[in-house]
């Protein structure tokens, strides 16, 4: 008989002890009930007010059992990505779509801040693809990705050379980077690195700010010249 070897666990589900918690549940709930019969029996004396505060009561009480009863189980989920290559030792290529509308009400900064951390994660860089749709048809938007792209080749490397645990720029940029990396947090290379990306980033906000100030925002010639007569309610297809 061959031996069947179990596969090593992706999580793990860890109950959380509750019984202070639930001790609290079960007497507020013992409350409730208490004040509904004592409702329900004094009907007849108080008339249609009283039975108004029976039935809102009830639909409180009713309310918070459902929302008890999600709570009345806590558990922690600690995960194992580590084991996922030894579950799928060839993992399926994925797809990502991003989508946009409008670049005032979307701005592009937020946009191209979600491409790169898509762009950053932890994953095959082979299997990995990321599409942006922008129903606004927006050259702005087309720049500030094309701008984006330049700032990826950097960035991609540096998340997964310091295992940049936020990669998300403008957010990552915010906290200090020993908060934020866990790896080679102490080196001088580090931190050489850190102020060189943190500079390109900057540079590739006030690209993109700027771009966003003009009526146009670069010369719509080469690959933006599609653009040239595009309305943003009647446009054709672009791929690009």
């Amino acid at each position: 008989m061959a031996k069947q070897f179990s596969l090593p666990p992706l999580y793990e589900k860890v109950a959380r002890k509750n019984t202070t918690q639930r001790a609290l549940y079960i007497a507020l709930l013992f409350l409730l009930l208490t004040l509904l019969i004592y409702r329900l029996l004094s009907l007849r004396n108080h008339g249609f007010v009283w039975l108004l505060a029976f039935l809102c009561e009830s639909y409180f009480t009713f309310n918070w059992f459902l929302i008890v009863n999600c709570k009345w189980n806590p558990a922690d989920f600690i995960t194992y990505p580590q084991n996922l290559e030894k579950r799928f030792p060839e993992l399926p290529p994925v797809d990502m779509f991003v989508t946009t509308a409008d670049p005032v009400l979307e701005p592009p900064l937020i946009t191209i801040n979600t491409v790169l951390s898509l762009l950053a994660v932890d994953y095959p860089a082979e299997k990995l693809a990321c599409y942006l749709s922008d129903d606004g048809c927006s050259p702005l938007t087309f720049y500030s990705l094309v701008e984006a792209s330049k700032f990826a080749k950097l960035w991609v490397p540096f998340c997964k050379k310091y295992q940049v645990q936020v990669r998300a720029p403008f957010r990552y940029f915010l906290d200090d980077p020993i908060c934020s990396t866990s790896a080679g947090v102490n080196s001088d290379q580090f931190k050489q690195d850190w102020k060189r990306m943190k500079a390109e980033y900057e540079e590739l906000c006030l690209k993109i700010e700027g771009a966003s100030r003009k009526p146009v925002p670069c010369e719509l010639t080469g690959e933006f010249a599609v653009f040239s007569n595009v309305e943003r309610s009647n446009h054709p297809t672009i791929i690009k």
